[in-house]
Parts: structure tokens; C-alpha cells; sequence
């Protein structure tokens, strides 16, 4: 069963696992389970997908539950007043603040511009040596995207030379390599944590929260950022 968390006439909110897909992709024909089945399933009603989050990104993933409703939340989403949140955890020390103006090129080729706003909870150093260094240093960071672009937090973290923990293809695979032997940790550390965005019919304030998966928790405490 996926995680609810916010449901009512007229959309529903789930808290997507890392490794699901929002809807059926030709880029993934392995995948056999998507969001938008088993959300319409579990509700045993129809959903329409507003937005999308990568396969290996966990969080907030919102649905409407008619055409017109999906129409209104997609404008919701482009407005600069909706605000997404999300955590991951990084190699290295990151700023204590940084905002990224940084086009990106998509599959097809497409350069777009893309912004996303960085800021730093915590840091943490271990005395684990990696390479050169006699330890390893970690941060725990907030990423507010302003544009949409396909990976960009993750693209922009890698051209920061702070790339993703577990990221594939934009991370780093030394640092992916030591946390899959040391920790038998092969997810990515990306979960969508709160979305701040306007009802699509009551014109309230929603300010949706979703818990980190196990596997991202279970890293925090790893890594000494939970202490």
C-alpha cells in the first residue's frame, strides 16, 4: 500500500518509494509497477499525473482526480508562489547558501534555463579515508527548485562537484562504491519533502510533508546527521 497523505474530492497525495515510476516510460521498459496504477487502484478511482518525479527520487507525488482539476494543478505548479522542498545528502561541504543559474539541455536536445536555490542543514565528517583524504565529508541540504527541468536538482548538484549520494549517471562513483561496500546503500539520497501550493478549488494554502524513506534515514543516522 502507498503512503496518503492528503486525500479529498478533488486530488490525492501520495508519498512515492524510491524506484517507482510515475507512469509507464519507454526509457524503462523493465518496470513492471507504476505510481498512477497503484494509486487508482488502491482509491479505486481515476487519476490524472500533474507533475512528475524521477524514478529514483522519493516524495510528495500529487494526482488529480478529473481532467479539469488536472488542468488547473498544472498552472498551480508553474506558479513561482508554489514552492517544493527537497532534502538529499551530498559529497563533501557544501555552502551554507548558494542559488544555481545554470541551463540545462534536455533528451532532445533542448537548452532551457534552470535555477534551483541550495541551502545547507548540516555537515558531517567521518573518519572513514577517501583517497587522498584521511576522511570523508558529507552534507545534508534543502534544494528549492524555481524552474522544472528533467534531473536538475541532480544536474546542478554534479556541476556544483557535489553530486548526489547513490546518483547514477550524475553522481560520483568512487563515493557510490565505498557506500555500497560499507553500508550496502545503493539508493539515491533525493526525497521530495514538502510541497507549499494552493488548493486548485478552495484557493487555501496546502502545505504538504512526507517522511524520508527508511533507506534516506537510515543514512542520516549513518552519517551522523540525526545525532
Amino acid at each position: 500500500m502507498l503512503e496518503i497523505i492528503y486525500q479529498d474530492k478533488y486530488m490525492v497525495a501520495i508519498n512515492k518509494p524510491h524506484g517507482l515510476l510515475v507512469h509507464r516510460s519507454p526509457i524503462a521498459a523493465d518496470a513492471e509497477e507504476f505510481a498512477l496504477q497503484k494509486v487508482r487502484d488502491q482509491i479505486g478511482k481515476t487519476v490524472y499525473p500533474v507533475h512528475r518525479l524521477d524514478r529514483k527520487t522519493a516524495g510528495i507525488l500529487v494526482f488529480a482526480l478529473n481532467s479539469r482539476i488536472a488542468a488547473k494543478l498544472k498552472t498551480i505548479f508553474e506558479d513561482p508562489g508554489t514552492q517544493k522542498i527537497y532534502i538529499a545528502i551530498v559529497r563533501g561541504y557544501f555552502p551554507d547558501s548558494i542559488e544555481v543559474d545554470y541551463a540545462l539541455t534536455n533528451d532532445r536536445g533542448k537548452t532551457q534555463d534552470a535555477i534551483t536555490h541550495f541551502k545547507t542543514i548540516k555537515r558531517s565528517e567521518l573518519a572513514i579515508p577517501f583517497g587522498k583524504f584521511s576522511t570523508s565529508r558529507y552534507s545534508l541540504i534543502e534544494a528549492y527548485p524555481k524552474t522544472g527541468r528533467m534531473h536538475q536538482i541532480r544536474k546542478h548538484l554534479n556541476h556544483l562537484r557535489h553530486p548526489i549520494i547513490g546518483d547514477r549517471p550524475h553522481g560520483c562513483n568512487k563515493q557510490n562504491r565505498l557506500f555500497n561496500e560499507r553500508w550496502n546503500m545503493n539508493t539515491m539520497l533525493l526525497h521530495a519533502q514538502q510541497l507549499n501550493l494552493l488548493h486548485p478549488v478552495s484557493k487555501e494554502q496546502l502545505i504538504l510533508k512526507a517522511k524520508p524513506f527508511a533507506e534516506f534515514e537510515r543514512m542520516l543516522h549513518e552519517l551522523c546527521f540525526s545525532e
